[in-house]
C-alpha cells in the first residue's frame, strides 16, 4: 500500500496537528514497514526535518494567505496524490478536499468552529469551516480522538457513525516522572520558577476558561499564595477581545497578581520538567477534542485537576481530579485538598501513572492501519 499525507503542519510541531502528524508518521513507519509513505509538503515548508527514513517527500509550489492554504488542500495535494500514484491519502486534520483521485481518510481532532460559532467569526472564517464540513462527507472514513468527538461530529456534520473511528492520542517518551529529569535544574532556572507552584501550560482563548483557575486561586491565595504560587505558561495573545479576555486585568481585579508568574511561551522540550517540577497541573477547559496536557501531567507523575467534560474523563478516568465544570469554588476545593493531603496526592500520582500507561504511539498506529484497510476495502 503507498499513503500520501498532507504536510501542511509538518513545520509547526508546536501545534496539535503538526505533533499529531509527526508522531503518527513515525509510528506508521515501525508498525507497518511493508507501507509506502509520501508526505506531500505545501510551499511554505521548503525542507522537511526529522523526516522518518524511507519516508518520500514532495515539495510543491504555489502561493501564501489563506486562500493558498485552500488552494493546498483542494487542489495541489490530491494532485500530488496522484501523481505519485498512492493507494490512499491521509489529512490529518479537517480539512479534506472535494475530491479524491484514491480513496481519503480524514482526521477531525476536533469540531470547535461548530461547536463554538465564535470560533469561526468573519466571512473567510465561515466559508472555510462550510467548505470542510462539506468535504469531509466524501470521506471513505473518519479518524477523531475520542468517543465524545464521534459524537459531535455525527450531531454536527451529519456524517454516519459507522465510518468514524475514535483513535486515542499517547505522549512522548520524554513525559516521565525521571527519565530526563536531569535537565530539570536548567529548566527551573530558565523561567525562573519558584520552588513550589501550581501549574496551567495552554492557550489563553475563551474556551480554555483561565479565569475559572484564576477565580479558585483566590481562595488558594489567601492560605498558600506565598508557599504555591500560580505558574501560567503559554504565549500570550493581544488581550481584550472576544476570543481572548484580558486575564492579566482579572488577575489585578482578584487581587492575585502578585502570586501569580506569567513565564510565556514554553519550549516543547522543556514541558516534561515544568510537569515534574509542579506541585499539581489545572486545566479548566470547556470544550477539547481530546485535552492531551492532562495525560502529559499524568505520564510526568503530577497530579492533574480539571473540568469532567466527556473528552477528558473518557481519557483519565480515575487518573486525575475531575470536578463540576466551570465551578471555581470546587475546584479551588480540589487543588487545596491536593496541597494539604499527602495520601490523597499520592494516590491520584499512582492511578494517573497507571492509566497513562494505556496510551502509546505504537497502539495509535496500529488502529490507524486497521483504518486504512478499511478505507481501501470499501467498509
Amino acid at each position: 500500500m503507498h499513503i500520501a499525507l498532507n504536510g501542511w503542519f509538518w513545520d509547526q510541531p508546536n501545534t496539535g496537528s503538526g505533533q499529531y502528524l509527526r508522531y503518527l508518521l513515525s509510528s506508521l513507519r515501525r508498525v507497518s514497514p511493508e507501507t509506502s509513505f509520501t508526505l506531500i509538503l505545501p510551499p511554505h515548508v521548503h525542507s522537511a526535518d526529522n523526516v522518518p527514513a524511507g519516508v518520500d517527500v514532495v515539495t510543491t509550489k504555489g502561493f501564501g494567505g489563506n486562500l493558498g492554504k485552500v488552494w493546498f488542500e483542494q487542489r495541489t495535494f490530491p494532485a500530488q496524490a496522484g501523481r505519485v500514484n498512492a493507494d490512499l491519502v491521509h489529512v490529518p486534520y479537517w480539512a479534506p478536499p472535494l475530491s479524491s483521485p484514491v480513496p481519503m481518510v480524514v482526521s477531525i481532532l476536533d469540531v470547535i468552529p461548530v461547536v463554538i460559532p465564535d470560533y469561526s467569526r468573519g466571512f473567510f472564517p465561515r466559508l472555510y469551516t462550510s467548505l470542510v464540513s462539506a468535504a469531509a462527507q466524501g470521506a471513505d472514513q473518519v479518524i477523531t480522538l475520542t468517543n465524545a468527538s464521534k459524537a459531535d461530529i455525527v450531531q454536527h456534520l451529519g456524517l454516519r457513525e459507522e465510518l468514524i473511528t475514535a483513535i486515542h492520542l499517547a505522549v512522548d517518551d520524554a513525559y516521565h516522572p525521571r527519565m530526563g529529569a536531569e535537565r530539570d535544574k536548567d529548566v527551573r532556572a530558565r523561567y525562573q520558577l519558584p520552588d513550589d507552584f501550581i501549574l496551567y501550560m495552554g492557550g489563553f482563548d475563551v474556551r480554555k476558561n483561565v479565569n475559572q483557575l484564576l477565580l479558585a486561586y483566590t481562595y488558594v491565595a489567601q492560605a498558600e499564595g506565598d508557599e504555591y504560587p500560580l505558574v501560567l505558561g503559554g504565549r500570550e495573545p493581544q488581550w481584550g477581545t472576544p476570543m481572548f479576555p484580558d486575564m492579566r486585568k482579572y488577575a489585578d481585579e482578584l487581587g492575585i497578581s502578585d502570586h501569580i508568574h506569567w513565564i510565556g511561551y514554553v519550549d516543547e522540550v522543556d514541558k516534561p520538567s515544568l510537569y515534574r517540577l509542579a506541585k499539581m497541573f489545572v486545566f479548566p477547559s470547556l470544550y477539547e477534542g481530546f485535552g492531551l496536557p492532562v495525560l502529559e501531567a499524568m505520564a510526568s507523575g503530577t497530579p492533574a485537576v480539571a473540568n469532567d467534560i466527556p473528552p477528558i474523563a473518557e481519557i483519565v478516568g480515575d487518573g486525575a481530579y475531575l470536578l463540576e465544570a466551570g465551578n471555581a469554588r470546587t475546584m479551588a476545593g480540589a487543588m487545596i485538598a491536593l496541597l494539604e493531603q499527602k495520601p490523597l496526592r499520592e494516590t491520584l500520582i499512582t492511578q494517573g501513572l497507571a492509566r497513562a500507561t494505556n496510551f502509546s504511539w505504537r497502539k495509535t498506529a496500529l488502529e490507524t492501519t486497521k483504518v486504512y484497510e478499511k478505507a481501501m476495502s470499501g467498509k
